[in-house]
């Protein structure tokens, strides 16, 4: 009897751990989890672009560009996968639908057609469109951690969006 007792006490104390972890899952701002799911997406997909270009471009400036972003980008990453498992958030594991339609039509890109591309929609408008991202969330994220990551990025994101205007200028200057 004194066994079930126990048992029947250590379950009840497991299941409110449970619930407990759970409510803590439910707690974090819908602002916020957005926020981490949709820095997973940008992340995503500047990695899948640059990994691409480390395949396809032959110049010198897109392959280091493309070095730096698939480092940088991959340690923001594990950091937004840290933030989301600690509250409960599960993330994508790709980029979004659009992102992924951006990515297979740079895949049929060939030459300075490619660079031009990855450039101009990796480099200067993926970037554009992240530093926002990022800069709501420092301004607006309720959990203090996702706003201390968001406001920490935005110095590297921002020498990402610099460098890739001066690529994007002399890749297209042609045009």
């Amino acid at each position: 009897m004194y066994s079930v007792k126990r048992l029947m006490l250590g379950s009840a104390v497991v299941g409110l751990l449970c619930m407990g972890l759970n409510v803590h899952a439910k707690d974090i701002a819908s602002s916020d989890k957005r926020f981490l799911k949709n820095a997973a997406e940008a992340g995503n997909y500047e990695i899948a672009g640059s990994q691409l270009a480390l395949k396809k471009s032959k110049n010198a400036e897109i392959l280091k560009f493309a070095k730096m972003m698939t480092e940088d980008h991959t340690q923001a990453a594990a950091k937004v996968k840290d933030l989301a498992a600690k509250r409960g958030v599960e993330l994508p594991k790709e980029p979004s639908l659009i992102q992924q339609a951006k990515l297979k039509y740079l895949e049929t890109r060939e030459g300075t057609k490619f660079d031009k591309s990855y450039a101009s929609g990796v480099g200067v408008a993926a970037h554009e469109q992240t530093i926002k991202l990022f800069e709501d969330a420092a301004e607006d994220a309720m959990d203090p951690e996702i706003k201390k990551f968001a406001s920490d990025s935005l110095p590297v994101l921002k020498k990402h969006l610099e460098e890739a205007k001066r690529i994007d200028m002399r890749v297209n200057k042609d045009d």
